[in-house]
């Protein structure tokens, strides 16, 4: 199975599907996967097949490359839409996560003011205070919601540790509309068990934590590169559809990626 690792700590740029032109700053090590989720969709792979031997890019790395890259990509007439936060694993882990968002604005607002900076998160950290207040500073919060299903998210997710979905969901309305929800959509099987989040039975109740949860937007997308799980199958076009135009009904913009 091929899976992608990424360079750390600056990647790209790519062409994020839901994002535009992306330039990546990858928090973790460039040889493996560090993350508190093990998710069976996971582009990166499972950790264990993963594990870094190098460490954490330091936060003056991170600064130091973002700023020869950004001096790069600007005298070249070619700059970013989004600096985005991802990678081999969950950004959020960094022990420099809150420091590092700092150095990031200021270096977008000196080379590429109209870019935004984006996270994208499983929200597994939100409880610490310096995550929560570094992710209201950039300007695209984007938090992982999979489902509301304890079972479902412990058969697909994997996280480490204890992780009550209700507690995350009342973290995420602190954000008081700071945040996109992120949430991926599939069906197929995994180890003969059903993975698929599609239904009835887990679409209503992830509509009501959305709209208690009140984001500023909601971003619903299916499998897009290989998975470490085998026999997972997309979600087809008219099932995001339908589940983005219930979004929007309910007052909250939506987009799907197929």
């Amino acid at each position: 199975m091929s899976t992608i690792i990424y360079p750390s700590p600056i990647f790209g740029p790519v062409h994020s599907r839901r994002l535009g032109i992306s330039l990546g700053i990858n928090l973790l090590p460039a040889d493996g996967k560090v993350c508190s989720f093990d998710c069976i969709y996971c582009e990166c792979g499972f950790n264990e097949d993963h594990r870094p031997q190098k460490p954490m890019p330091t936060r003056e790395e991170v600064a130091k490359k973002l700023k020869e890259k950004l001096q790069q990509m600007k005298a070249e007439g070619q700059l970013p839409d989004v600096l985005t936060f991802a990678g081999n694993g969950e950004p959020t882990c960094h022990p420099h996560f809150a420091e590092i968002i700092d150095d990031t604005i200021c270096l977008r607002n000196q080379y590429c003011p109209r870019a935004k900076v984006s996270v994208l998160s499983n929200s597994t950290m939100i409880h610490r205070q310096q995550v929560h207040d570094a992710l209201m500073r950039v300007d695209n919060n984007i938090l992982k919601l999979d489902t509301v299903d304890p079972i479902y998210i412990n058969k697909v997710d994997h996280p480490a540790g204890t992780y009550d979905v209700n507690v995350i969901i009342e973290r995420m309305k602190a954000f008081k509309g700071h945040i996109i929800i992120q949430t991926m959509f599939m069906r197929g099987e995994c180890k003969g068990e059903s993975v698929d989040n599609t239904s009835e039975a887990f679409v209503a109740p992830w509509l009501k934590a959305v709209e208690a949860i009140k984001p500023q937007q909601v971003m619903v997308y299916t499998i897009d590169r290989e998975t470490p799980a085998q026999g997972l199958l997309k979600a087809t076009h008219e099932q995001l559809d339908g589940i983005r135009d219930r979004v929007i009904a309910l007052g909250i913009p939506c987009s799907a990626s197929y």
